[in-house]
């Protein structure tokens, strides 16, 4: 009978290599198997499924402004904008309202560009106006805060801790 393996020392060695190679896809194929079992099944629940849409409307923002100071400036914050809230949702809605103007003006048909820088003129006026506001309303709640409350408002946004140990 013909032998595939001629040699007694070579064929040790051979079958011992397949055996190796063999044991070395199982334990491939387990771990792959593994892993897909893993991922497979819904997720658990962990605080990182739940995370909540971060707002970013005004009063969200000023409100992660506030949490940010010391208690009684943050209440000053608030104040502030609770004071001036009528003139900020009016230059709010005056802004966005410019904002779907010069959309308009630069969808219109047939197209007029002295339309459209009207239109981002008046924009631009509008959020100036919005702006001078919210700075007014700021710079009045830091007058009234305590020298570390404007300095945590200085310091806004707030740089992470594990950015300040870099530094």
């Amino acid at each position: 009978m013909i032998s595939v393996l001629p040699n007694i020392d070579g064929a040790a060695r051979l079958r011992s290599l397949l055996l190796g190679s063999l044991a070395l896809n199982l334990l491939f194929v387990g771990a792959a198997g593994a892993v897909a079992y893993r991922y497979s099944g819904p997720a658990p629940a962990t605080p990182l499924t739940n995370v909540a849409r971060i707002e970013h409307n005004l009063a969200a923002r000023i409100e992660r402004i506030a949490q940010s100071l010391p208690p009684s400036d943050a209440e000053i914050m608030r104040s502030e904008i609770r004071a001036e809230e009528v003139k900020i949702a009016t230059a709010q809605a005056d802004l966005r309202l410019s904002q779907e103007e010069v959309r308009n003006s630069l969808r219109a048909n047939p197209f007029d560009a002295n339309a459209v820088r009207t239109a981002m003129a008046d924009n631009r006026s509008a959020r100036e106006n919005f702006d001078q506001l919210l700075h007014e309303m700021i710079a009045s709640a830091a007058a009234k805060m305590s020298p570390a409350g404007r300095d945590t408002l200085a310091n806004w946004p707030a740089v992470h801790e594990s950015a300040r140990a870099l530094r």
